[in-house]
């Protein structure tokens, strides 16, 4: 267990410090998103937007320094990180709202109006969020914050 362990240490310790982010990401991200829609009637697209865009910023200066430890921050870093950012955005919060309309179909809670668009789309921005999470860890380590071949070769 423990020859288990150290072999993937370092890929553990990059969840754990991804997930503190995120967590923390999460919590000013579905404030952000949840006043945008529910209080100043932004819809869907606009309020998770601008909510990913912020939470992106923070993300980004964490990321680097704290989960993935980049200390040669090339000039293409910003622009793999926003990209990685766009990409998981779009897919995520494209999938979620069909899925969950058809999640809730399934279970019978949509019929008959028995649930609101607003309750729909509140639904969808969480699962939004949890795809997002996983397809951005490893848009970030895979992507954005990849180690050269030149770092692996040193550190293995």
């Amino acid at each position: 267990m423990k020859a288990l362990y150290l072999k993937y240490k370092d890929f553990i310790m990059e969840v754990i410090h991804f997930g503190m982010v995120g967590v923390i990401n999460t919590m000013m991200g579905w404030a952000i998103m949840a006043v945008l829609y529910n209080l100043i009637h932004l819809n869907y697209w606009v309020s998770s937007g601008i909510s990913y865009f912020i939470g992106s910023v923070f993300s980004y200066h964490a990321n680097a320094k704290l989960t993935f430890k980049v200390e040669n921050r090339d000039k293409w870093l910003p622009w793999r990180f926003a990209l990685n950012i766009i990409v998981c955005y779009l897919v995520s919060f494209t999938v979620a709202k069909p899925f969950t309309a058809r999640l809730l179909h399934m279970l019978g809670l949509s019929e008959n109006g028995r649930i609101s668009q607003s309750l729909l789309e509140n639904i969808a921005m969480i699962f939004g969020m949890g795809i997002f999470i996983v397809m951005n860890f490893f848009g970030q380590k895979l992507f954005v914050f990849r180690k050269t071949k030149g770092k692996r070769e040193e550190n293995g």
